[in-house]
């Protein structure tokens, strides 16, 4: 007889059943292992262990819920067979241990979505985590997920835009941790003995083209900006944003690591002036557009030349086109109005490309309107890329401090410091003769605030932004 505890029963029942994981986001067994985590989350204090021993009953009842569902619904997914089989063993040592702090290590190590990078192969990911931009809490947190990897997409990472680690998912369902605006899946969030190599990180593509259509078209709306028609045909379809989010982070994401760099690509463990988080996040942001701009040109030069491109390549230059827009929208647009004005370096990076291109006019905010001088974007937007790059070159032989100087320097002349920013008025001699720290501790948590032009359409789309936390594709 077999053990019903087991995979291989399971995978009997769930043969029998018809369930497919296709839809298991509607099955019986994901709902109670997504109840059982929601219900163990407020048991759980910051670190993720379970202290008061009084919850530790009803905890063990989550978990055995939770493992149950995981070996009920493991068969539904072979490429994570190695994944799923160790999860048991690492809730079993957690309990075992009193629900001390979760270690899960063994099967992260096990899970390897960047070997599956397969258009609809789905995931089911349980893993005790804090989310960024959502809790900042480890709960035990449960998603189901399913890859967005097109053709043309395969093609460019298979081509010059390798990259390994970079995963594209499409969220299906999720527990509260998701329910924010939470858009990536990183391994380093998850509760572990030990940092190990890590092998993936992983982009929701669905969450930031949902609302990324939604945003866009109420600042259009609110700015009265008339949009091309490509960029327009992005906010009624979304799996072509899907697509187009998808091609903008495979370069992003690479370009991390490649480069001039002064410093460690991902900045980890260090504490730096929070615009110097701006350049890096915009120099990817810009990197991405300006090889979108690039292989746009080339393909168009070809089919001039007559060359017949194929249907990938006509892909390809669909998406390279919709980069652009993607990249200019979402970054003057969303990026400066989403979160709250304390360090938000993605704000202020959306505020640097819009002034670097109204100082040009090519974006022209005039008798209450919005335009653009589309011809002039992509070299005005390359124009950018290219003062963020000198920079970065440049400050190769430079002090980390003189780095973040020059870095000021940069950012203060295109956008206007605070009035009361000791940066903009020079720092003290014996700040500038100390230690980092010191430089650090004088940047305004609002250094750069919003231009007139931001408070205006912040007031105006300040609903709009909050309805997107936890938007899907699904209510896009």
């Amino acid at each position: 007889m077999l053990d019903p505890t087991s995979t291989t029963a399971a995978g009997v029942a769930v043969a029998e059943s018809g369930l497919t994981a296709a839809t298991v986001e509607r099955s019986a067994a994901w709902l109670r292992l997504k109840a059982a985590a929601t219900a163990l989350q407020p048991l759980q204090v910051k670190n993720g262990s379970i202290p008061d021993t009084a919850h530790h009953p009803a905890a063990r009842e989550h978990v055995d819920a939770i493992v149950a569902a995981i070996r009920e619904l493991a068969p539904l997914f072979p490429h994570d067979a190695a994944y799923l089989a160790a999860l048991p063993g690492d809730f079993a040592r957690w309990v075992d241990g009193g629900f001390a702090e979760p270690d899960f290590l063994d099967s992260l190590v096990a899970f390897e979505p960047q070997l599956h990078r397969v258009d609809g192969a789905r995931h089911l990911i349980v893993f005790p985590m804090y989310t960024q931009n959502g809790s900042p809490d480890r709960h035990v947190e449960a998603l189901v997920a399913e890859a967005i990897w097109p053709d043309f997409v395969a093609a460019l990472e298979c081509g010059d835009y390798g990259n390994r680690l970079f995963v594209s998912l499409r969220l299906i369902d999720f527990t509260p941790g998701y329910d924010t605006n939470s858009a990536v899946l990183f391994p380093e969030t998850v509760a572990m003995r030990e940092i190990p190599t890590f092998t993936w990180g992983a982009i929701f593509q669905d969450r930031e083209a949902a609302r990324y259509r939604r945003v866009v078209a109420a600042a259009a709306k609110t700015t009265r900006l008339a949009l091309p028609a490509d960029a327009a045909a992005m906010l009624e379809d979304q799996d072509l944003t899907e697509r187009t989010f998808v091609m903008w982070d495979l370069i992003h994401d690479r370009t991390h690591m490649r480069g001039d760099l002064p410093f460690d690509p991902f900045m980890i463990k260090q504490r730096m002036p929070f615009f110097l988080y701006t350049l890096e996040e915009l120099r990817c942001d810009l990197t991405a557009f300006r090889e979108a701009v690039a292989i746009e040109r080339r393909l168009d030069a070809r089919a001039a030349g007559g060359d017949q491109l194929d249907a990938v390549e006509r892909d390809t230059l669909l998406h390279a086109r919709l980069v652009q827009h993607a990249v200019l929208f979402d970054r003057i647009f969303r990026f400066p109005i989403t979160g709250s004005r304390v360090r938000n370096y993605d704000g202020l990076g959306g505020q640097i490309l819009f002034a670097w291109l109204h100082r040009r006019h090519v974006l022209d905010w005039r008798d209450v309107e919005l335009s653009v001088d589309w011809d002039a974007v992509p070299a005005a937007v390359v124009a950018l890329s290219d003062a963020i790059n000198e920079l970065y070159w440049e400050s190769i032989d430079r002090p980390k401090t003189a780095h973040w100087l020059k870095a000021y320097e940069l950012v203060s002349s295109i956008v206007a410091p605070h009035p009361a920013s000791v940066w903009a008025q020079g720092l003290p001699r014996e700040v500038l003769a100390g230690a980092p720290k010191g430089y650090t501790d004088l940047v305004m948590d609002d250094e750069f605030p919003l231009s007139m032009f931001y408070e205006a359409l912040d007031k105006k789309m300040r609903a709009v932004i909050e309805s997107t936390c936890g938007i899907t594709a699904a209510a896009a």
